[in-house]
């Protein structure tokens, strides 16, 4: 299971992952119940994002007891329904202090990379609330690209820093991003960002070699990859075990 450049995956359809694999490690975190810890005044944790080390936006307290990794897909469908599911759950637990959150995209696919470039491009303090958007959009998107098949087939022959944009708008992603504050000349920048493109492969590849993930979404609790959970429910049950 291994990552190709970011350009490379601008130009072919490839599967890194599973959506809803299982991981083989186990993360088994104990300890006594966390203190809430109150967030600077006027604020809240969940409204407060920080860049990662790892160049991802991490959400909440950065000193808590905590760290809640998500590796997630915008194109996996049981992403999407973690995502519905558990999105508010999350901040909720984010703004006693006690946990962080992180959301690492984890690109398998050209209309994956598109969904992600995107859903950077206006920055930290948009970037959850888009991204749960981009979710909730999922099957809207998905019959979008199946009703624009030519217009697919014409984005193969485009150069590849190209291709992204000419996926977004077959997918109807430009004008979703435009409704929701990201202009068409932003988007259009976000899109053709090679770099960026590069930068999220190759935390794919990190991820794979790091902490072999085999499907999504895949949780990390403390740095440790978390065994069979893929759902709020079974999630929920090993943060209790964590002291959240």
């Amino acid at each position: 299971m291994k990552a190709v450049s970011g350009l490379a995956l601008i130009a072919i359809s490839l599967s890194l992952a599973a959506c809803g694999g299982k991981s083989e490690d186990a993360a088994k975190p104990t300890g006594d119940p966390i203190a809430t810890v109150a967030a600077p005044a006027g604020t809240t944790w969940s409204d407060t994002i920080a860049d990662s080390p790892e160049g991802y936006y991490l959400m909440g307290n950065p000193s808590a007891k905590i760290k809640l990794v998500e590796y997630g897909s915008y194109t996996c469908s049981h992403c999407k329904d973690f995502s519905v599911e558990a999105s508010e759950e999350i901040r909720k637990i984010v703004d006693s202090g006690r946990m962080s959150f992180e959301f690492r995209p984890y690109v398998r696919d050209p209309i994956d990379l598109t969904a992600a470039l995107l859903a950077r491009c206006g920055g930290k303090d948009i970037f959850y609330p888009l991204s749960e958007q981009f979710f909730a959009n999922q099957e809207a998107m998905f019959a979008k690209v199946q009703a624009s098949e030519a217009a697919l087939k014409a984005v193969e022959q485009l150069p590849a820093a190209q291709r992204p944009g000419g996926i977004a708008n077959a997918a109807g992603l430009v004008e979703f991003a435009q409704q929701r504050g990201i202009s068409a000349d932003q988007a259009k920048q976000c899109l053709s960002n090679t770099a960026a493109a590069e930068k999220l492969a190759k935390g794919v590849e990190s991820a794979n070699s790091q902490y072999n993930i085999s499907g999504t979404p895949s949780f990390l609790i403390n740095g440790v990859l978390v065994d069979n959970v893929a759902n709020w429910s079974s999630l929920q049950a090993k943060l209790k075990e964590a002291g959240i």
